[in-house]
């Protein structure tokens, strides 16, 4: 696929873009600065920083590039399987930003790729997993136990009132 999105359903290449609420840059070594509520810590102690990330937020997503500026197609097809469904409070980190958190979520998951979807603190998977959950409707379930409404609920309803 080379980071193309030509197998992506149109309906994901052309949904209009929104920003999400928060994206992260900073360093896994300066995760755990004064200011957000952590620990501070050195990128050394990598799993244990990595474990405070995942943990941060009900949606976590390790990408390359930030929402508002996916890198590569995966990571943008990941930003916008999430928009689709109307999730836009996540929390994303950049993994370009950051070698030590690049390779860090690499270990922690045991998953060789990025991006890297979390949900309340649980591996789910990279972009291919999140599409077939999409696509499957499993995505929002997952969502529902989060708290968080699939956007395409009510895309469905409003389609069936016409």
């Amino acid at each position: 696929m080379s980071g193309s999105l030509c197998r992506l359903p149109a309906a994901l290449r052309r949904l209009a873009a929104s920003r999400p609420l928060l994206w992260v840059t900073r360093p896994l070594s300066q995760a755990g600065s004064a200011g957000d509520g952590a620990a501070g810590g050195s990128s050394s102690s990598g799993s244990g920083e990595v474990e405070k990330l995942v943990r941060a937020h009900p949606v976590v997503v390790f990408m390359k590039g930030t929402p508002a500026q996916p890198q590569c197609g995966f990571s943008n097809a990941v930003v916008q399987i999430l928009r689709l469904h109307g999730v836009t409070d996540y929390r994303a980190y950049d993994v370009l930003q950051d070698h030590d958190l690049r390779q860090g979520i690499k270990n922690y998951s045991n998953w060789p790729t990025i991006p890297q979807v979390y949900l309340n603190g649980e591996f789910v998977g990279g972009c291919d997993i999140l599409l077939q959950m999409h696509q499957s409707g499993d995505l929002v379930e997952e969502l529902k136990k989060l708290g968080i409404r699939s956007a395409l609920l009510d895309s469905e309803k409003d389609h069936g009132k016409k």
